[in-house]
């Protein structure tokens, strides 16, 4: 474990992140009442009044296996740069971390840099070093998510599993998992492009204020940058990462599945392995954890691509939620106690 010193850095989890955190809820609170609203408060308490409640426990479980083993995604890049942290240590700070992503607005943000800032307060890690680490694995963790989406989108096209009328639909959000690829592959390859665009939203900062050092920051970036090339000439690491990232993924889906044997609702894995990453994409909307938009895009995409009916599709929506968001929450918030306990 090196012990380079660790630059200063500001507390992820400040006032202000806090204020917006709920905020972003009072938003999803709104929007989540009207979600209900809409479809029929009634008509869904009525679907979840006959559940098997025995599965959720199940889909939590599976929820807390794609946590762990993600984790280990991190651990593997970590190991790269000649971190070396107790696994159990760091899944807990990563469990912790996705706690920090889930109350944060625009979501999947805040985990990382909250990562690197526990792991350089408590064990003497370099800030830079492990957000690069964090950064690229959960990159990585991105073949996955579009992967099992395109797996999910051929089959559905290949074995007719949807309605006419959802073709537009679904090639729009087959569009979508091809521009997002090809944006990130522009943001890697385009580095000079990358640092002039910082430099042109840093510049006018600066001139404001004397607390931004471009300088420094553009420092920053080329290092972030080389560390990271450091990183993807490991082929084992980069080989170990991406097969705890897509058992992870398997996990994690597996939830919406267990959602529908809750209800005692058949619901094909085809539709499962497509609808859980499309209705991600609908958690970066400006609350915590996507809450409201992820709700609606299952219920949509449900509906869209099978015969259940929206009141059926909704209480599996809240399901579904309940032991990949609500259980998260509680899970993480313990992680964040106890790392708080710990400072």
């Amino acid at each position: 474990m090196t012990d380079t010193a660790t630059p200063e850095t500001s507390d992820p989890l400040d006032r202000g992140t806090v204020l917006k955190a709920l905020a972003g809820f009072v938003v999803a609170g709104v929007l989540l009442y009207y979600f209900g609203s809409v479809i029929g408060w009634s008509e869904i308490f009525a679907t979840l009044r006959g559940a098997d409640y025995e599965w959720i426990v199940v889909a939590c479980a599976s929820t807390t296996l794609s946590l762990v083993i993600w984790s280990k995604a991190w651990d593997a890049l970590l190991s790269v740069v000649d971190v070396e942290i107790p696994f159990s240590r760091l899944s807990v700070t990563y469990i912790a971390a996705t706690f920090a992503d889930y109350i944060t607005p625009f979501g999947r943000a805040g985990g990382g840099p909250f990562v690197a800032y526990v792991l350089s307060r408590h064990d003497r890690v370099n800030f830079q070093d492990s957000l690069a680490s964090i950064v690229t694995a959960d990159t990585l963790n991105l073949v996955p998510f579009f992967s099992f989406a395109a797996v999910g989108f051929l089959a559905l096209i290949a074995t007719g599993e949807f309605p006419s009328g959802a073709r537009t639909l679904l090639w729009g959000l087959g569009a979508l998992f091809v521009v997002l690829p090809l944006v990130a592959y522009l943001f890697w390859t385009r580095r000079e492009a990358v640092e002039r665009l910082a430099d042109g939203v840093i510049s006018p900062l600066a001139r404001r204020t004397d607390r931004i050092d471009p300088h420094g920051i553009r420092d920053r970036v080329d290092e972030f940058y080389g560390l990271v090339d450091r990183m993807a000439v490991d082929r084992r690491a980069i080989a170990k990462t991406l097969g705890f990232a897509f058992v992870g993924w398997v996990f994690f889906t597996l939830p919406l599945y267990f959602a529908a044997l809750t209800l005692g609702v058949d619901l094909s894995p085809l539709v499962v392995l497509f609808v859980v990453p499309a209705s991600t994409i609908a958690g970066f909307v400006p609350t915590p954890g996507g809450l409201g938009g992820v709700e609606a895009a299952i219920v949509g995409l449900v509906v869209a691509l099978t015969a259940l009916g929206p009141e059926t599709a909704a209480a599996l929506a809240l399901v579904y939620r309940a032991a990949s968001f609500v259980y998260v929450l509680v899970l993480g918030g313990g992680a964040m106690l106890y790392l708080v306990s710990r400072a």
